[in-house]
């Protein structure tokens, strides 16, 4: 079974919990709104466009390696798609490196993306994903980090699908992503499960850091 995947994250994690009945769709699709390339940073101080500030950024070698390397754990995985697929790597050249994990059998898909390569981190996020959001929800700090949900599908997409997007420095993110299928759409909101396993990649990273 083939399963739809946008691109570019209080209820508890726990058993099959996330895992999603079969997706509409045939092949994979980006999201290519979630998380826009900024366009020149070039006499913009950071943070702007509204962003926040990150007051305590992780270093950037936090991020060095590649999110299918240690963005989720077995065990997280498990809690989440209720198996331990093999992520599958896709990455932006514009952006960074992403991870899919995918339960083809459920249509759930879940995906990490270090935003390493556009140099404005969230603020870029705020100027160039917000205006074309149908779905903009400033979160409260992910481990004492900035964060929004946001979607640009409509209505009706953004019932299966939500990002959410991390500053873990004023010029790098961390942006995770959840899309459900039918059998979860309207009883589980995408947006506050992806907020939840954007807390375990970031508590992940700051266990990398040693912080």
């Amino acid at each position: 079974m083939k399963v739809r995947f946008a691109s570019l994250t209080a209820v508890a994690v726990v058993g099959t919990m996330f895992t999603a009945g079969c997706s509409i769709g045939s092949t994979p699709q980006r999201d290519a709104g979630a998380v826009s390339p900024p366009p020149s940073a070039v006499g913009k101080t950071l943070p702007y466009a509204g962003a926040p500030k990150v007051e305590h950024p992780l270093p950037e070698s936090v991020l060095s390696a590649h999110p299918c390397d240690g963005a989720l754990t077995p065990d997280q995985l498990r809690r989440i798609l209720d198996q331990t697929p093999k992520g599958e790597r896709d990455d932006w050249d514009a952006l960074g490196a992403q991870c899919h994990w995918i339960n083809s059998d459920a249509g759930a898909i879940v995906s990490v993306l270090y935003g390493t390569k556009a140099p404005d981190g969230l603020s870029a996020v705020y100027a160039n994903t917000k205006p074309k959001s149908s779905v903009w929800l400033p979160l409260p700090p992910v481990r004492s980090f900035p964060a929004v949900a946001h979607s640009t599908y409509g209505p009706e997409g953004s019932k299966s699908f939500c990002q959410v997007s991390v500053g873990v420095s004023d010029q790098h993110t961390v942006n995770v992503s959840i899309t459900l299928g039918q059998a979860k759409v309207g009883k589980v909101a995408p947006c506050e499960v992806a907020a939840q396993i954007t807390d375990m990649v970031v508590a992940n990273l700051m266990r990398t850091a040693g912080a």
